[in-house]
Protein backbone atom coordinates (compact mmCIF):
# COMPACT_ATOMS: atom_id res chain seq x y z
CA UNK A 1 0.00 0.00 0.00
CA UNK A 2 1.33 3.44 -0.90
CA UNK A 3 0.36 6.55 1.02
CA UNK A 4 -1.13 9.28 -1.14
CA UNK A 5 0.98 12.39 -1.70
CA UNK A 6 0.33 15.55 0.20
CA UNK A 7 -0.10 14.21 3.72
CA UNK A 8 -0.38 16.61 6.63
CA UNK A 9 1.38 15.50 9.81
CA UNK A 10 1.62 16.93 13.32
CA UNK A 11 4.27 15.72 15.77
CA UNK A 12 3.41 16.31 19.42
CA UNK A 13 6.56 16.50 21.54
CA UNK A 14 9.88 17.82 20.17
CA UNK A 15 12.17 15.69 22.34
CA UNK A 16 14.78 13.24 21.11
CA UNK A 17 12.30 10.87 19.44
CA UNK A 18 9.77 13.44 18.25
CA UNK A 19 12.46 15.77 16.95
CA UNK A 20 14.31 13.00 15.12
CA UNK A 21 11.15 11.68 13.50
CA UNK A 22 9.98 15.16 12.54
CA UNK A 23 13.32 16.03 10.96
CA UNK A 24 13.30 12.93 8.76
CA UNK A 25 9.63 13.29 7.83
CA UNK A 26 10.32 16.86 6.71
CA UNK A 27 12.45 15.36 3.91
CA UNK A 28 9.74 13.01 2.65
CA UNK A 29 8.03 13.68 -0.66
CA UNK A 30 4.90 12.15 0.85
CA UNK A 31 4.58 14.92 3.42
CA UNK A 32 3.05 18.20 2.26
CA UNK A 33 2.90 19.92 5.63
CA UNK A 34 4.61 19.23 8.95
CA UNK A 35 3.67 20.86 12.23
CA UNK A 36 5.61 20.50 15.47
CA UNK A 37 3.56 20.95 18.64
CA UNK A 38 5.85 22.20 21.41
CA UNK A 39 5.63 23.93 24.77
CA UNK A 40 8.18 26.58 23.78
CA UNK A 41 9.16 28.04 20.38
CA UNK A 42 11.96 26.48 18.32
CA UNK A 43 13.73 28.16 15.44
CA UNK A 44 14.49 24.85 13.69
CA UNK A 45 15.42 21.22 14.20
CA UNK A 46 19.04 20.17 13.79
CA UNK A 47 19.82 16.44 13.81
CA UNK A 48 23.29 14.94 13.69
CA UNK A 49 22.55 11.84 11.61
CA UNK A 50 24.14 8.40 12.09
CA UNK A 51 26.13 8.77 8.85
CA UNK A 52 27.60 12.08 9.95
CA UNK A 53 25.23 14.28 7.98
CA UNK A 54 23.66 17.34 9.56
CA UNK A 55 19.92 17.42 8.91
CA UNK A 56 18.08 20.72 9.33
CA UNK A 57 14.31 21.04 9.30
CA UNK A 58 12.08 24.07 9.57
CA UNK A 59 8.62 22.73 10.39
CA UNK A 60 5.83 25.02 11.44
CA UNK A 61 6.13 25.22 15.24
CA UNK A 62 3.07 26.01 17.35
CA UNK A 63 3.00 26.39 21.11
CA UNK A 64 -0.74 26.38 21.84
CA UNK A 65 -3.62 24.19 20.63
CA UNK A 66 -5.51 27.36 19.75
CA UNK A 67 -2.97 27.95 16.96
CA UNK A 68 -4.21 24.88 15.08
CA UNK A 69 -6.42 25.81 12.15
CA UNK A 70 -7.37 22.39 10.71
CA UNK A 71 -7.16 18.65 11.38
CA UNK A 72 -4.28 16.63 9.93
CA UNK A 73 -3.94 13.21 8.36
CA UNK A 74 -1.56 11.89 11.03
CA UNK A 75 -0.78 12.91 14.61
CA UNK A 76 2.42 11.38 15.97
CA UNK A 77 2.52 11.61 19.77
CA UNK A 78 6.11 11.41 21.02
CA UNK A 79 5.75 12.74 24.54
CA UNK A 80 6.74 10.84 27.66
CA UNK A 81 4.24 8.21 28.76
CA UNK A 82 3.32 10.18 31.90
CA UNK A 83 2.48 13.29 29.86
CA UNK A 84 -0.71 12.04 28.21
CA UNK A 85 -2.96 14.69 29.75
CA UNK A 86 -0.86 17.49 28.27
CA UNK A 87 -0.58 15.71 24.93
CA UNK A 88 -4.33 15.20 24.77
CA UNK A 89 -4.92 18.95 24.68
CA UNK A 90 -3.55 18.97 21.14
CA UNK A 91 -5.75 16.15 19.89
CA UNK A 92 -9.17 17.81 19.76
CA UNK A 93 -8.21 20.40 17.11
CA UNK A 94 -5.81 18.06 15.26
CA UNK A 95 -8.05 15.00 14.92
CA UNK A 96 -10.59 15.02 12.13
CA UNK A 97 -12.83 12.31 10.63
CA UNK A 98 -9.90 10.53 8.92
CA UNK A 99 -7.02 11.29 11.28
CA UNK A 100 -4.84 8.49 12.61
CA UNK A 101 -3.00 8.94 15.91
CA UNK A 102 0.32 7.11 16.21
CA UNK A 103 1.58 6.77 19.78
CA UNK A 104 5.38 6.59 19.93
CA UNK A 105 5.90 5.92 23.63
CA UNK A 106 7.47 3.44 26.00
CA UNK A 107 5.52 0.71 27.72
CA UNK A 108 2.73 -1.60 26.64
CA UNK A 109 -0.35 0.57 27.22
CA UNK A 110 -0.25 2.86 24.19
CA UNK A 111 -3.93 2.42 23.33
CA UNK A 112 -5.16 2.37 26.92
CA UNK A 113 -3.56 5.75 27.64
CA UNK A 114 -5.30 7.49 24.76
CA UNK A 115 -8.75 5.89 24.50
CA UNK A 116 -10.20 8.54 26.83
CA UNK A 117 -9.37 11.07 24.10
CA UNK A 118 -9.42 9.17 20.77
CA UNK A 119 -11.42 6.19 19.51
CA UNK A 120 -9.37 3.02 19.81
CA UNK A 121 -9.72 2.30 16.09
CA UNK A 122 -7.88 5.54 15.30
CA UNK A 123 -4.85 4.72 17.47
CA UNK A 124 -1.73 3.10 16.05
CA UNK A 125 0.62 1.93 18.83
CA UNK A 126 4.31 2.16 17.95
CA UNK A 127 7.28 0.40 19.52
CA UNK A 128 10.22 2.74 19.05
CA UNK A 129 13.92 1.92 19.18
CA UNK A 130 15.70 5.06 17.97
CA UNK A 131 18.93 5.79 19.84
CA UNK A 132 18.85 9.58 19.98
CA UNK A 133 19.68 12.21 22.56
CA UNK A 134 18.50 15.79 22.77
CA UNK A 135 21.55 17.97 23.45
CA UNK A 136 19.62 21.26 23.53
CA UNK A 137 16.14 22.43 22.49
CA UNK A 138 15.75 21.46 18.86
CA UNK A 139 19.23 19.90 18.72
CA UNK A 140 19.48 16.10 18.58
CA UNK A 141 22.20 13.49 18.14
CA UNK A 142 20.70 10.55 16.25
CA UNK A 143 23.27 7.84 17.06
CA UNK A 144 21.99 4.82 15.13
CA UNK A 145 19.31 4.32 12.49
CA UNK A 146 16.76 2.62 14.74
CA UNK A 147 13.38 1.00 14.17
CA UNK A 148 9.67 1.58 14.56
CA UNK A 149 7.22 -1.34 14.64
CA UNK A 150 3.41 -1.18 14.38
CA UNK A 151 0.59 -3.73 14.20
CA UNK A 152 -0.10 -5.19 10.76
CA UNK A 153 -3.08 -3.80 8.88
CA UNK A 154 -4.02 -0.89 6.61
CA UNK A 155 -3.16 1.77 9.21
CA UNK A 156 0.14 0.11 9.99
CA UNK A 157 1.01 -0.16 6.30
CA UNK A 158 0.26 3.53 5.82
CA UNK A 159 2.42 4.45 8.80
CA UNK A 160 5.35 2.42 7.48
CA UNK A 161 5.35 4.28 4.15
CA UNK A 162 5.98 7.56 5.98
CA UNK A 163 9.54 6.40 6.72
CA UNK A 164 10.43 5.10 3.26
CA UNK A 165 12.87 7.97 2.70
CA UNK A 166 14.51 7.88 6.10
CA UNK A 167 17.17 5.66 7.73
CA UNK A 168 14.61 4.56 10.32
CA UNK A 169 13.47 1.01 9.52
CA UNK A 170 9.69 0.84 9.80
CA UNK A 171 7.83 -2.47 9.77
CA UNK A 172 4.59 -4.17 10.76
CA UNK A 173 4.07 -7.24 12.91
CA UNK A 174 1.27 -9.75 13.39
CA UNK A 175 2.21 -10.04 17.09
CA UNK A 176 2.52 -6.53 18.44
CA UNK A 177 2.00 -7.73 22.02
CA UNK A 178 5.20 -9.77 21.90
CA UNK A 179 7.19 -6.94 20.31
CA UNK A 180 6.00 -4.45 22.94
CA UNK A 181 6.76 -6.75 25.87
CA UNK A 182 10.18 -7.60 24.47
CA UNK A 183 10.99 -3.89 24.44
CA UNK A 184 9.59 -3.62 27.97
CA UNK A 185 12.01 -6.35 29.09
CA UNK A 186 14.85 -4.05 28.05
CA UNK A 187 13.29 -0.97 29.55
CA UNK A 188 12.41 -2.45 32.93
CA UNK A 189 16.02 -3.47 33.58
CA UNK A 190 17.15 0.07 32.78
CA UNK A 191 15.59 1.19 36.06
CA UNK A 192 18.81 0.02 37.74
CA UNK A 193 20.66 2.95 36.18
CA UNK A 194 18.19 5.50 37.51
CA UNK A 195 18.13 3.83 40.93
CA UNK A 196 21.92 3.89 41.24
CA UNK A 197 22.42 7.17 39.41
CA UNK A 198 25.09 5.49 37.29
CA UNK A 199 25.44 4.87 33.53
CA UNK A 200 25.66 1.56 31.67
CA UNK A 201 28.88 0.34 33.26
CA UNK A 202 27.12 -0.25 36.58
CA UNK A 203 26.01 -3.65 35.26
CA UNK A 204 29.58 -4.86 35.86
CA UNK A 205 29.32 -4.24 39.61
CA UNK A 206 28.71 -7.20 41.93
CA UNK A 207 25.08 -8.30 42.02
CA UNK A 208 23.76 -5.80 39.47
CA UNK A 209 23.53 -8.21 36.53
CA UNK A 210 21.57 -10.65 38.71
CA UNK A 211 19.24 -7.86 39.80
CA UNK A 212 18.55 -6.89 36.20
CA UNK A 213 18.06 -10.52 35.26
CA UNK A 214 15.50 -10.92 38.05
CA UNK A 215 13.55 -7.86 36.91
CA UNK A 216 13.36 -9.23 33.38
CA UNK A 217 12.27 -12.65 34.65
CA UNK A 218 9.31 -10.96 36.36
CA UNK A 219 8.52 -9.09 33.13
CA UNK A 220 8.57 -12.34 31.16
CA UNK A 221 6.16 -14.05 33.53
CA UNK A 222 3.67 -11.18 33.42
CA UNK A 223 4.05 -10.75 29.67
CA UNK A 224 3.22 -14.39 29.08
CA UNK A 225 0.12 -14.01 31.26
CA UNK A 226 -1.21 -11.26 28.94
CA UNK A 227 -0.43 -13.19 25.76
CA UNK A 228 3.13 -12.28 24.81
CA UNK A 229 5.30 -15.06 23.37
CA UNK A 230 8.46 -14.44 25.37
CA UNK A 231 11.36 -16.91 25.37
CA UNK A 232 13.40 -18.08 28.34
CA UNK A 233 16.47 -16.45 26.77
CA UNK A 234 15.25 -12.90 27.37
CA UNK A 235 16.77 -12.27 30.83
CA UNK A 236 20.24 -13.31 29.69
CA UNK A 237 19.82 -11.42 26.40
CA UNK A 238 18.97 -8.19 28.21
CA UNK A 239 21.94 -8.54 30.56
CA UNK A 240 24.27 -9.31 27.65
CA UNK A 241 23.12 -6.18 25.85
CA UNK A 242 23.76 -4.15 28.97
CA UNK A 243 27.21 -5.66 29.44
CA UNK A 244 28.24 -4.96 25.85
CA UNK A 245 26.91 -1.39 25.74
CA UNK A 246 29.30 1.55 26.24
CA UNK A 247 29.96 1.92 29.99
CA UNK A 248 29.20 5.65 29.78
CA UNK A 249 25.83 5.18 28.04
CA UNK A 250 22.91 6.94 29.71
CA UNK A 251 19.39 5.68 29.14
CA UNK A 252 16.45 8.07 29.09
CA UNK A 253 15.30 7.14 32.59
CA UNK A 254 18.66 8.05 34.09
CA UNK A 255 18.89 11.16 31.90
CA UNK A 256 15.55 12.34 33.27
CA UNK A 257 16.66 11.72 36.85
CA UNK A 258 19.93 13.59 36.36
CA UNK A 259 18.06 16.51 34.79
CA UNK A 260 15.49 16.63 37.59
CA UNK A 261 12.63 15.73 35.23
CA UNK A 262 9.76 13.32 35.96
CA UNK A 263 10.58 9.70 35.14
CA UNK A 264 8.62 7.04 33.24
CA UNK A 265 8.72 4.63 36.17
CA UNK A 266 5.11 3.52 35.71
CA UNK A 267 5.41 2.70 32.01
CA UNK A 268 8.63 0.75 32.61
CA UNK A 269 8.21 -0.96 36.00
CA UNK A 270 4.89 0.03 37.51
CA UNK A 271 2.93 -1.62 34.70
CA UNK A 272 4.66 -4.95 35.39
CA UNK A 273 3.72 -4.73 39.06
CA UNK A 274 0.14 -3.65 38.31
CA UNK A 275 -0.55 -6.35 35.74
CA UNK A 276 1.32 -8.88 37.85
CA UNK A 277 -1.05 -8.21 40.73
CA UNK A 278 -4.03 -8.61 38.37
CA UNK A 279 -2.78 -12.05 37.32
CA UNK A 280 -1.57 -13.17 40.73
CA UNK A 281 2.13 -12.99 39.79
CA UNK A 282 4.63 -11.68 42.32
CA UNK A 283 6.87 -8.90 41.00
CA UNK A 284 8.81 -7.67 44.05
CA UNK A 285 11.78 -6.27 42.12
CA UNK A 286 9.77 -4.18 39.68
CA UNK A 287 7.43 -3.08 42.47
CA UNK A 288 10.42 -1.95 44.51
CA UNK A 289 11.86 -0.06 41.54
CA UNK A 290 8.55 1.65 40.80
CA UNK A 291 7.98 2.67 44.43
CA UNK A 292 11.47 4.13 44.85
CA UNK A 293 11.55 5.92 41.50
CA UNK A 294 8.10 7.37 42.19
CA UNK A 295 9.37 9.31 45.21
CA UNK A 296 12.75 10.36 43.83
CA UNK A 297 13.28 14.05 43.23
Amino acid sequence: MTSPPGLSIAVVGPGAIGGTVAAWLSRSARVASLTLCARTPLDRLVVEAPDGRRIEAHPRVITAPSDITAPVDWVLVATKAYDVAAASAWLAPLVGPKTRVAVLQNGVEHVERFVPFVAAGRIVPVVVDIPAERTAPGRIHHRREGTVVVPAGPAGDAFVTLFAESPIAASTTDDFTTVAWTKLALNCAGAVNALTGRPGGVVREAGIADLMRGMVEECVRVGRAVGADLGDHLPDWVVERAETSPPDSINSLLADRLAGRPMEWDARNGVIARLGATHGIATPLNLMAANILAVMK
